[in-house]
């Protein structure tokens, strides 16, 4: 039987982890959070930089279990040795079900609907640009994972480095730099600043998720005990400057009043500074990274797929490694076409709002993860670790901690909102059909044996 082959390097991987973080989040939520924290920039730059360390910290926890056990799953692996196969079980089952295709099927159609802003098309022709977009990345991870590693590098070079073009055009022609310094101060107080101050921390690690799936693609990874830590601490840092940097750029072009009020921040201030053409360019940038952040989930998710139909745990044809091409093809289409048909059924009953709603359900997961070094560390007992997070055990407990309280803010929320609470109920819901489909798939893998 033909093998997944180890052909991702440590550049390789570092892209992948910065690609598979900047979506359209950058584009658009800085305006909102300054918002949240009352317009008091400072604040706001505290939420983002706190934030990003977070995401660090939880980064290089991820990093020490990749280098410990560097097999295809990652994640999926992690929640299975620390805590058993039917809690891993229950991630990979959300993962194929909503978390990796909902995703998926999100950028496709922020794709779609800023290609319909370049190019006016109908409604109907926009789901068909999604579902292109899906088939396109679908069948070049197919081809290979070297070849879809190299679309991810170069697709993640270019949306860096318009950022980083764009943030400069910003920063030099920008004609709001004094108003910046007056508005660095705090405007609220007390109990209502930490409130608002967590509210926004939210939102701004949402910004920051994504990077957990380069774990997934830990048995592709040539000396992951090196690549992994490396990668990760070094893409930790370049997204910290990337986001400082641009978000700076639009208060320069903005002012902080106006940037508080803006829905689509990067479309309003290049357009603010360079005239109404220039929003073209944020509109192509958003283009290729939505496009960008597809591949990444396709190129990384297929191979929990595969681990867990290893086990014994899922479609026995997923764990099928293509004799030319050593990729997980079934795995692969099978996430393909399951995206697919999330985006055709946004188109009712608004069904693409409540998958994006649910896919909260992944950070249960993710804290679990890092929860998991802790028994991993006490199996392996006196055996030499690779690489050893520093900071243990504060860095996993902390990111464990601010995975806690997206969950409890979303289980907060959803008892605000009504439409929320909907989305509530159908994650409960995905979790609980879990059960019987593990107990399933255990009573197959019995009946082999």
């Amino acid at each position: 039987m033909s093998e997944l082959v180890r052909t991702l390097r440590l550049r390789d991987l570092f892209l992948l982890f910065i690609g598979s973080v900047i979506g359209s989040g950058i584009f658009r939520t800085p305006g909102p959070i300054l918002r949240q924290v009352g317009g008091s920039v400072g604040i706001a730059l505290l939420v983002w930089i706190v934030g990003g360390v977070l995401s660090l910290l939880g980064a290089l926890t991820y990093a020490e279990l990749a280098a410990s056990n560097p097999e295809a799953g990652g994640l999926y692996c992690y929640i299975r040795d620390g805590f058993g196969r039917p809690l891993a079980f229950l991630y990979g089952w959300c993962l194929f079900l909503v978390i990796a295709s909902g995703s998926v099927a999100a950028l496709a159609r922020a794709f779609s609907e800023y290609f319909a802003r370049i190019f006016p098309v109908s409604p109907v022709a926009q789901t068909f640009v999604a579902v292109v977009v899906i088939a396109i990345v679908t069948i070049v991870n197919v081809w290979g994972t070297r070849k879809s590693s190299d679309l991810q590098n170069w697709t993640t070079l270019i949306k860096a480095g318009v950022i980083v073009i764009l943030s400069a055009v910003l920063l030099s022609l920008g004609h709001h730099a004094k108003e910046v310094i007056p508005a660095l101060g705090a405007t609220q107080h007390g109990g209502s600043l930490l409130s608002n101050f967590g509210i926004a921390m939210i939102a701004v690690l949402w910004a920051y998720e994504g990077w957990q799936f380069g774990t997934y693609s830990a048995g592709e990874v040539v000396d992951p005990q090196k690549a992994f830590p490396r990668a990760f601490l070094l893409g930790s840092l370049v997204l910290i400057g990337l986001y400082l940097v641009a978000i700076a750029a639009y208060l320069f072009a903005l002012g902080p009043v106006a940037t508080a009020a803006s829905e689509t921040i990067a479309a309003t201030s290049v357009t603010a500074v360079l005239g109404p053409w220039a929003g073209k360019i944020v509109a192509l940038t958003i283009l290729v990274s939505t496009f960008s952040a597809a591949n990444s989930v396709i190129l990384t998710a297929p191979r929990v797929f595969y681990a867990m139909a290893q086990d014994n745990l899922f479609f026995k044809k997923l764990a099928v490694v293509h004799v030319k091409f050593r990729t997980p093809v079934f795995a692969i289409v099978a996430l393909g076409v399951w995206s697919a048909v999330l985006v055709c059924a946004g188109e009712l009953g608004k069904f693409q709002k409540l998958i994006e709603g649910v896919i909260f359900i992944g950070w249960i997961f993710y804290g679990l993860g890092a929860a998991a070094i802790f028994p991993i560390r006490k199996a392996n007992g006196s055996r030499p670790i690779p690489y050893r997070v520093p900071g243990y055990p504060w860095t996993p407990i902390l990111f464990v901690l601010a995975a806690a309280a997206i969950v409890g803010n979303a289980v907060y929320a959803a008892f605000r909102d009504p439409d929320q609470f909907r989305n509530l109920k159908v994650a409960i819901f995905l979790l609980v059909i879990g059960v019987p489909a593990y107990l399933s798939w255990r009573k197959r893998a019995s009946a082999r044996v």
